[in-house]
């Protein structure tokens, strides 16, 4: 088959609303997720270091911050951020937000 369609909301999420694509899309270069989450809701500080996998954050909507090796950065809806593999980033929505993460070795 030339495509491979999904709802996010058939993925069960993973850390209060991180729903991983990859498998459910059946992608095997490329991590595709969908962060769905609640005002207040923090992530965990993590990095891809062994994974080699850059990141982009496209909030789509809502506003959050994103620290990103100790440095704030404020996003709003619309925003897109991209973080190096080996940078340690954590996510905090301070609105209901809805983001699409993009990653890739």
């Amino acid at each position: 088959m030339s495509h491979t369609l999904v709802d996010y909301d058939d993925v069960d999420p993973v850390g209060g609303g991180l729903h991983l694509l990859r498998d459910a899309l059946d992608c095997s270069n490329l991590g595709v997720s969908v962060l769905d989450v609640e005002a207040g809701w923090s992530g965990k500080p993590h990095d891809h270091a062994d994974d080699g996998q850059e990141e982009v954050y496209v909030l789509v909507e809502g506003a959050a911050t994103a620290t990103v090796e100790g440095e704030e950065v404020s996003l709003s809806a619309g925003d897109a951020l991209r973080v190096d593999s080996e940078a340690t980033r954590r996510i905090d929505a301070e609105d209901d937000s809805l983001f699409v993460v993009a990653g890739a070795p």
